[in-house]
């Protein structure tokens, strides 16, 4: 990653072996004459990282250059392994078409299973849906899937710290193991985990929960969905489900009780 970042100023380090570079504010009008030269410009750059990054760290890596950071992400994944990849702004329709749906970020397998169960196999056929049907069948995050079929991403490449968990956790007055009181407490949490994913545009795959005995025992449950949402509705249920087990499986007093959604 330190060879990555000496490639741009502006760089999102997205995992161990993922990020991504934004190039376009490292030429000057002076040097660039066409939008062709700055393509030329940008995969002579890619092939400078690759082979940097072998000769000084003995690792192959693949690079994916597109006009935003969905399309780079599938021509890294079109890459793979070691390869380099270029998509240029024109040839991104041509490039999303015959990719399966499934390909497409945000799309799991229980998705792309509602989407073949209607017809919808590759990204083409996909484009056929209307952004209100495709809202209808997925909710907000249908909007996202509207706009992933185009190659439309707005989203900047960014070394801001990226949300990768929202939580609530409180501590009861005196421990104690009524139903009613806990279940509604966890209800309350819940229900502000989900207004700030909400509010931060933040969908989840993973959900713990987190039970305190009395003595300070700690314990910790977690549910991974298939693919990520933002579902009030799979958030409470599957929740609840981890709390129940907690208060099934262990008759001690509870002092704290919490939960946390993650990526």
């Amino acid at each position: 990653m330190e060879i990555v970042k000496k490639y741009s100023p502006k760089y999102e380090i997205v995992s161990l072996d993922e990020a991504y570079l934004d190039l376009s504010n490292i030429f000057h009008d002076r040097e660039i004459i066409s939008i062709e030269k700055v393509w030329r410009a940008a995969e002579k750059i890619g092939e400078k990282l690759k082979r940097e990054i072998f000769e000084k760290e003995k690792l192959t890596c693949t690079v994916g250059i597109g006009p935003n950071k969905v399309v780079a992400k599938l021509a890294t994944e079109s890459a793979k392994p070691n390869g380099l990849k270029v998509v240029r702004s024109e040839e991104v329709e041509k490039f999303l078409d015959p990719l399966d749906v499934d390909d497409l970020p945000g799309i799991g397998p229980k998705t792309a299973e509602k989407l073949r169960a209607i017809g919808i196999n590759k990204v083409y056929e996909l484009k056929k849906l209307s952004k209100k049907k495709l809202r209808e069948m997925f909710g907000k995050v249908g909007e996202y899937f509207w706009e992933r079929a185009r190659g439309i991403d707005e989203e900047p490449v960014s070394s801001e710290e990226v949300i990768k968990s929202i939580g609530r956790q409180i501590t009861f007055e005196r421990d104690t193991r009524n139903p009613k009181l806990i279940f509604w407490t966890f209800d309350r949490l819940i229900k502000e985990v989900y207004d700030e994913l909400i509010e931060n545009n933040f969908p989840f795959r993973t959900i713990t929960v987190i039970c305190r005995y009395k003595g300070f025992e700690t314990h910790s449950k977690s549910k991974t969905l298939k693919e990520a949402t933002d579902d009030f509705k799979i958030l409470k249920r599957e929740a609840k489900k981890l709390l129940l087990k907690f208060l099934i499986e262990n008759k001690k007093l509870v002092r704290l009780i919490g939960i946390r959604v993650s990526f």
